[in-house]
């Protein structure tokens, strides 16, 4: 449109043999082309980083972080990163300063997310024109499948004596106070402190008597792999939630009863690539 607006501006000049609008169209021409060699320059001197991304449940957005350091002696202006119809948000680096792009990825399957290629672009200055480039970094992020929501009621849980101690379930002796997990039993919930601070708070008992739970692949009996996969993943999910001792059977890994962040990365990470590999 700009183009052709100065095309439009020269043969009206030409026509009417007006000087000042001849002044006015190249005076326009020539910011038209520094305005391209700018936008081109815009993107030198920029390094890209791959800085990691968080899994997901299946049908969740994943996001991809993307470092992009600026190495010039300048400033660029109006950077940003896209995937398809997808783009992260538009951001400023100034001469040696480094910023996190996020790339939002939409998921509809659990396994492994590809993103094999993106791209960065600029349409600094003025918008009148895009500089942009692919890049090819063979990125992926995990997807967990989605946890089921009409599972049946999970295995019953079973004590076990003279294991270690596990400070969310034992109940002999008050070990103290920890932040309040949804699906904490009330009469754990520290009233008093409550009144006190205004802040939810669960008693901490530590004992010798441990209780878990099994979840095991063989033991549903739908026909449904992924139904049976979502059913895990919802009973995983909350014994997490209440810091509940489980363990996990599949048909080729097996994991012990135990609790914490790894124990459900590494059980939801089972589930995401059952069959995947193959």
């Amino acid at each position: 449109m700009f183009g052709l607006m100065a095309f439009a501006m020269l043969m009206g000049s030409m026509n009417y043999n007006n000087n000042l609008s001849f002044v006015l169209t190249f005076l326009l021409a020539g910011i038209g082309f520094v305005a391209m060699h700018q936008c081109q320059r815009n993107l030198v001197g920029l390094e890209l980083t791959y800085a990691g991304t968080e899994a997901v449940f299946c049908g969740q957005t994943i996001r991809f972080q993307i470092a992009i350091t600026n190495h010039s002696r300048s400033a660029r202006y109006g950077i940003s990163i896209y995937h398809d119809e997808v783009s992260s948000e538009v951001h400023d680096l100034q001469a040696g300063e480094s910023k996190i792009f996020v790339l939002p990825v939409a998921t509809d399957q659990r396994g492994w997310t590809q993103l094999d290629r993106f791209g960065i672009r600029t349409l600094f200055p003025f918008e009148l024109f895009r500089s942009w480039a692919w890049l090819h970094m063979d990125l992926r992020g995990l997807v967990y499948p989605a946890p089921s929501e009409s599972a049946p009621q999970p295995p019953p849980t079973r004590a076990a004596h003279g294991h270690r101690q596990h400070d969310a379930r034992g109940e002999e002796d008050f070990a103290g106070l920890r932040r309040y997990i949804e699906g904490d039993s009330p009469r754990h919930v520290a009233w008093k402190a409550y009144a006190r601070s205004g802040q939810l708070l669960s008693k901490q008992f530590s004992g010798a008597d441990t209780s878990s739970q099994w979840f095991s692949f063989d033991m549903l009996e739908s026909s449904d792999v992924e139904e049976r996969l979502a059913i895990l993943t919802r009973w995983i999910v909350d014994a997490d939630r209440k810091s509940e001792d489980y363990g996990l059977r599949m048909p080729a890994a097996e994991f012990p009863p135990a609790h914490g962040d790894s124990q459900r990365r590494q059980c939801l990470e089972v589930l995401a690539l059952f069959e995947k590999n193959k």
